[in-house]
This record gives structure tokens, C-alpha cells and sequence, in this order.
């Protein structure tokens, strides 16, 4: 075999081709340009050193015929000779390892490719289908592993969820983390389950009928466990983001670079049989090369669910409010199956808590509601006020199943100085409205865990570095963050063990009489109510109106599909309102009413049935939400 096809053919890190009860087989390869020579340091059982090959461009290669799954290795490299630097020997894991049992610093362990999946018929939900779960695996139960989470899935099932996203599960430093520390991007997080973990939990959701996605983190690495530099030139001075160093996508050898990454994407699908990526803040992702590497991620993504039969998602979080990131390649875009559209929280979240700093200055108004419900972005060119210049381009024929809409998720509660969820900052009527303008918007609708029953758990930031200087960094950096907001006092130490304990949801109150109960059984209603009405399953803004009474506070939406037709109506004010409301000729049949005694309302005044025809005004409690259906 030639060296080219060598390190084009074969797969980066460790391949495993033997009988995980049996020696056999592994080939390793590894891209370090930066290394004259290394070598392979097996260490289990008995340790021994391999020469590796130089390949092309800078791979080494070696192909080892007796070991066993599990091993454990690492790769040595020999530095350039240069003036000024030690050529001393390095020890380093290895970037694309699998599994690393005994932390970022340890050792990478050889891990196969033989778990036994039972998913041979699984399809999944298109994406229209998609109603989204997140959730962190090491704070969504008390044991804070994947197979801990296996349990769970029934319920999530009957209470309506169609996809469990989990936040990045990449192996980061120590055991707790919010994921986007992970400095080895291959392997599922060794305190969370391992590789082995994760199969389970993936195979369990199929088995269950639940798809998954996985939130990649491909615009930076974390600082501690980051070896990468020692190997070749992933990162670039270029740019800078506010996270850490920028991954080097444009700049000299970043086709290898861009190699890592895409492998990263096709192993999670094919070795591990994710349904979808969640690709975390593609904006701090700089790369201004004619072929952009999000298309190359999303094109080899699409080139996958052909391969798999079976629809395979990517979807982006970007705060650029460009509709380049969900148009096809072919029409110059990026190629995006969907993007978080962060205007509809911003909107919706203003409203309800009455909160203007830091971003959400940019809105208040009941009218930036509407039009993200209209339109998709709110700023679509116009200024920002926040950001000091005009913002986005327009979105409206944009088509509405492109884009992801929530009240909570793990960003907007848990960078709150406390990690407060919504269910601390306002009432249990105005949760109710957030949850029924988000599940029956035309959009793709995002739970983040714990929200369905008001948990009263806070979603803190906690880190558990082992570097002093970096966990006093995280601290300072903390502080600073909330500069923009008028939030009081200090926030809760990252790194203490508290910090995270206090975080671990408790979802036995669920079924706990009173308010956790009821808004529990009040999601599972509006979700059901979008599954069965075509006007609301079906996700289009044809023949949607939309119409706002300003000084009255009312939001008034009406969706059609075919014959199935809705109306609803959203009071965003702390005041009962009596006006005549544009609905269009009846008869109408009430189907949801938060006011009511059975969602802890206050009580309607709103009938059961309704023509137009024969009133000209309707009463609503304050935050009160309506929804009829013309039989």
C-alpha cells in the first residue's frame, strides 16, 4: 500500500479489527506534522514501543497484530530540531482516541466496534416530526451516566418527545463540565459511561422510539488536556474567539485539520448511530475559503443518511440571523437542515419577565413577538441597539420547519448569574403561555429538561478543572460575563462540588400533586394538540395571520392546513382585557384554555363554543392563552 492511500484509506486513531474477547489487529494513525519521528507506547498488558511509519503530509502509521480491545497506548513524539526548543521526547494520548479511562491526561484505551445494536429497523422522525429534549447527562439524574438515563425514556416518549439532545458529551477535564471543555473529541466522556455508554443509551432510545442528537463543539477546544498544538497546527492566530484559541479551517494545512473534524462527524453517525448533530455556535467558526468546512460537515452529513437509510439532521446554533447557514449549498448556503433562532427566546422571554439588559435590549414589544412568529428573525437588517449596528438579513421565505424555537435552554438559563430556569423568574399562568407559544408556533419546538414540570433545580455553570490558575480564570471570567446585565450580587463558584449537586434535576415532581403535576399534564395536552391537528403539525407559515393589539397586550394567530383551522389568542399583559378580537366567521370549539380550574387558572370567561357572528368582544385573565378549532 502506498503512503498516500495509507493515510487517505485508513481511519485517524485506533482501529481495532479483532474479537474484543481475543487478540487481534489494530492499525493506528495519527496526523503530527510537528513530530520528526514518533512511535506507539503500548502499555497494557505488556508494555512495548512501536516504530511508526512516516506517511505522507505528515501521518505516521503502524499496524500492530496482537492486542486486545481495551489496551491502553499513547503515541511519543520526537520535536523538530529547532534553535531555542528541547527536542525532548513528548508522551501524548492520542487527538482521536475513543476512550480515555483515566481522564484528559491519561492514557487512550483501544475500544472496538462491537457493540451488539438492536436498532437494525430504525428509521426516525423527519425532521418535521421533531419535537427536541435537551438535556445534560451528568445533572438530568442523580448517578450522571448515560445508562442512568435509560429508565427515563419511556416517559419521555408517552409524554410526546420525538428527540433527546444531549449537551457535548466529548471527554473533558474531571467529571463535571458542561460539555464545551471537551479537548478529545472522539470519546464519549469516561465518568458519563464511556463509548460503551452511549451506544447503550443510543440503542435504548431506538428501541423506545426516540432519535438522538449530539451537540458537536467544532469552533474551539478546551485549554486543560489539550494536546494538539504537540502535533500540528490545528489552531490558528488568525482569529480569536471568546472561548479560547480559533480551530484552523482556512489556513495552511487545514485540510487535515478539516479531516479531523469531518471524521468526528461520521463516527458519532455510523460507529455510534446518532440521528442528528447539533453544531454549537457555528459563528465562532472562521473560515473564509471557497468550499467553507460547515458545508463540507453538512453535505458528508447528508451523504450519510443516504449511506444509513434513515433521515440525519444538522442543525446550527449561530447568532448571525443569516439565512446563509439553511440554504442549500448549491444555492451558495451552508447547507443547514435548521438553525436555533435565538430572536424567538429573546422576544418571548422579554416579554414575560420584563428583563431589557445586556441583549435583551433589543426587545420588549409584543410586536417583536409577532414577527418572529411572522418572519422567523426579528432583526433582519434593522439596528441592534445591543450590538451597535444593524443586525441579520431577512428571513421570510425562509420555510418555517428551518428553524428551532424555545423558552429555555441550557445557554439562556444557565448563563444567568444563578442559573435561574423560567419557573423562578415569573408565574405559573405566564409558564403556561410560554409553553403554549412555543409548541404551537409553526417552528421547530425545543424543551430544555426540567422545564415541563417547573423544576425548581437552578442550571448553574460548573466546571472541575485541575489547573488553580485556570479555575481562578473561569471565576474572573464569570464575573465579568454579566457585566452587561443589572444582576446583583456574585455568582455561585463553578468549580465547587455544590454547584453542580445543586443543579441534578429532581424529576419525581412531575407527579407530585399541584403545580409540577399540572404543568407536566398541561405540556403533554399542547404537544398532543400539535401532533394531531394538522394545522399545527404541519410546519408552514402559508396562510398564517398574525395581528397584535399593542396597547391591549394581545397576540392573535391564526393557522390553517386544508381544511383543519385554528385560532389563538395570547394575552401578554398582567391585566384582564375585554376587546373584539379578528376571527375569522365561526362556528369555533374551544380545545385549550389556561385560565381554566384544571391549569390552576384563575377561571375563563371564555365559552366553550364561539361565533363570530354573535359576539363582538372577548374577556381574558391576565396571561391567559385561548385555542379554538373551526370544526
Amino acid at each position: 500500500m502506498s503512503d498516500a492511500a495509507t493515510f487517505r484509506e485508513k481511519t485517524l486513531g485506533a482501529d481495532f479489527r479483532g474479537d474484543r474477547r481475543e487478540n487481534g489487529p489494530c492499525d493506528f494513525l495519527v496526523w503530527a506534522p510537528r513530530a520528526r519521528k514518533v512511535e506507539l507506547c503500548l502499555s497494557d498488558p505488556d508494555p512495548r514501543i512501536v516504530p511508526m511509519s512516516r506517511q505522507a503530509e505528515g501521518y505516521f502509521f503502524a499496524s500492530v497484530g496482537d492486542v486486545l480491545q481495551d489496551d491502553l497506548y499513547r503515541f511519543r513524539l520526537y520535536p523538530h530540531s529547532e534553535a531555542g526548543k528541547s527536542d525532548t521526547p513528548m508522551e501524548r494520548p492520542d487527538p482521536a482516541s475513543r476512550c480515555q479511562p483515566k481522564g484528559v491526561h491519561g492514557q487512550s484505551q483501544i475500544s472496538a466496534d462491537t457493540f451488539a445494536w438492536h436498532d437494525e429497523h430504525w428509521r426516525g422522525p423527519e425532521l418535521t416530526q421533531y419535537i427536541i429534549y435537551e438535556l445534560h447527562v451528568g445533572t438530568a439524574t442523580s448517578e450522571g451516566t448515560f445508562e442512568a438515563l435509560i429508565p427515563m425514556l419511556g416517559a419521555l416518549k408517552e409524554f410526546g418527545v420525538t428527540v433527546v439532545e444531549l449537551m457535548p458529551v466529548a471527554e473533558f477535564p474531571g467529571n463535571r463540565n458542561w460539555g464545551y471543555d471537551g479537548v478529545y473529541p472522539f470519546a464519549a466522556h469516561h465518568a458519563y459511561g464511556g463509548p460503551e455508554g452511549l451506544k447503550k443509551l443510543v440503542d435504548a432510545c431506538h428501541r423506545t422510539g426516540l432519535a438522538v442528537m449530539l451537540d458537536v463543539v467544532y469552533n474551539h477546544l478546551g485549554p486543560e488536556g489539550n494536546y494538539l498544538d504537540d502535533f500540528g497546527p490545528y489552531f490558528t492566530d488568525a482569529y480569536s474567539t471568546p472561548w479560547g484559541r480559533a480551530v484552523n479551517f482556512d489556513g495552511a494545512d487545514s485540510d487535515h485539520v478539516r479531516r479531523y473534524f469531518l471524521e468526528n462527524a461520521r463516527y458519532w453517525i455510523r460507529d455510534c448511530h446518532i440521528d442528528g448533530l447539533r453544531v454549537d455556535a457555528v459563528h465562532g467558526i472562521y473560515d473564509f475559503s471557497a468550499c467553507p468546512f460547515l458545508s463540507e460537515l453538512t453535505q458528508l452529513v447528508q451523504k450519510e443518511a443516504e449511506i444509513q437509510k434513515r433521515p440525519i439532521q444538522c442543525i446550527a446554533e449561530s447568532d448571525l440571523n443569516d439565512t446563509r447557514v439553511i440554504r442549500p449549498v448549491r444555492s451558495g448556503g451552508l447547507g443547514f437542515d435548521a438553525q436555533w433562532n435565538d430572536d424567538f427566546h429573546h422576544a418571548l422571554h422579554s416579554l414575560l419577565t420584563g428583563e431589557h439588559t445586556g441583549y435583551y435590549a433589543d426587545f420588549g414589544t409584543i410586536a417583536d413577538l409577532a414577527k418572529a412568529w411572522r418572519s422567523g428573525y426579528v432583526y433582519d437588517g434593522r439596528y441592534s441597539v445591543a450590538r451597535r449596528r444593524r443586525h441579520g438579513n431577512d428571513s421570510r421565505s425562509e420555510p418555517a420547519g428551518r428553524f428551532v424555537v424555545c423558552s429555555q435552554n441550557h445557554d439562556q438559563v444557565g448563563n444567568r448569574m444563578r442559573g435561574e430556569r423560567l419557573s423562578q423568574l415569573v408565574t405559573f399562568d405566564q409558564l403556561k403561555l410560554a409553553a403554549a407559544c412555543v409548541l404551537l408556533s409553526p417552528y421547530i419546538p425545543l424543551l430544555f429538561m426540567g422545564e415541563e414540570y417547573a423544576e425548581p433545580a437552578p442550571f448553574n455553570y460548573f466546571v472541575s478543572h485541575t489547573d488553580p490558575g485556570l479555575v481562578e480564570a473561569v471565576r474572573n471570567g464569570r464575573k465579568k460575563e454579566f457585566s452587561a446585565f443589572d444582576w446583583q450580587g456574585m455568582p455561585p463558584d463553578p468549580q465547587a462540588l455544590s454547584t453542580f449537586r445543586a443543579s441534578i434535576l429532581t424529576p419525581a415532581l412531575r407527579r407530585k400533586p399541584g403545580r409540577h403535576a399540572v404543568l407536566y399534564d398541561f405540556y403533554r395536552e399542547v404537544i398532543d394538540l400539535r401532533k394531531k391537528l394538522p394545522a399545527l403539525s404541519r410546519l408552514h407559515r402559508e396562510g398564517m395571520t398574525v395581528e397584535v393589539d399593542e396597547t391591549a397586550g394581545l397576540l392573535s394567530v391564526g393557522r390553517c392546513h386544508g381544511d383543519s383551522l385554528v385560532h389563538m389568542l395570547f394575552n401578554f399583559r398582567p391585566l384582564a382585557v375585554e376587546r373584539g378580537v379578528s376571527i375569522p366567521a365561526g362556528p369555533w370549539r374551544k380545545l385549550l384554555d389556561t385560565a381554566e380550574a384544571r391549569w390552576r387558572g384563575p377561571g375563563s370567561r371564555v365559552p366553550e363554543a364561539y361565533d363570530k357572528a354573535a359576539a363582538d368582544a372577548i374577556s381574558l385573565a391576565p396571561w391567559q392563552m385561548v385555542l379554538w378549532e373551526r370544526p
